[in-house]
């Protein structure tokens, strides 16, 4: 019989080696960020057909939640990461922490990017994706976009800005 310490113990250990898996089943911590990493690189390589092959066919994506409407779907995705990536130049996406509960990845980082006319963007957020199996189904982006196209019009990092974007990415 085991005391009350143990069985704690116990719990503790199966949610730190897989919170969200199946019963008898191990799930590897960090999956979620190694897939939504891979989005990220293939993000900065600007490959878009990667990117869009790991979202689900009915993905929603807010991609400035509270700000814009959602993408719902594939087609509206591409449509969205074509027209915004018209306008960039060098990216360099930093995530400076992320937490996995089950399906879904909670991050924090910035997209920090050069546009195609030399202005300097930095963008910190925060995002929740959320995957149904190996493809995205729900991606939601909090972003401030009066900061975003201060920048785009030229004006400087604002102060809060650089003290967010100058800590280490994970």
């Amino acid at each position: 019989m085991m005391n009350r310490r143990a069985m704690i113990g116990a719990g503790v250990a199966a949610l730190a080696i897989g919170r969200g898996a199946q019963a008898g089943e191990r799930q590897m911590p960090d999956t979620r960020f190694r897939q939504f990493q891979a989005v990220i690189d293939a993000w900065k390589r600007k490959d878009v057909e990667f990117v869009i092959g790991q979202m689900a066919d009915d993905i929603v994506w807010h991609y400035a939640a509270a700000i814009a409407p959602p993408a719902r779907g594939k087609a509206e995705a591409r449509a969205f990461i074509e027209r915004f990536g018209k306008s960039i130049g060098e990216v360099r996406w930093r995530i400076f922490a992320h937490a996995e509960d089950g399906d879904r990845l909670f991050v924090e980082g910035v997209d920090e990017y050069v546009t195609t006319d030399g202005k300097q963007v930095a963008a910190p957020y925060a995002g929740v994706i959320e995957f149904r199996g190996d493809k995205i189904t729900g991606w939601r982006d909090y972003v401030d976009r009066a900061t975003i196209d201060a920048m785009k019009a030229g004006g400087a990092y604002p102060p809060q800005v650089t003290e967010l974007i100058n800590r280490p990415a994970a």
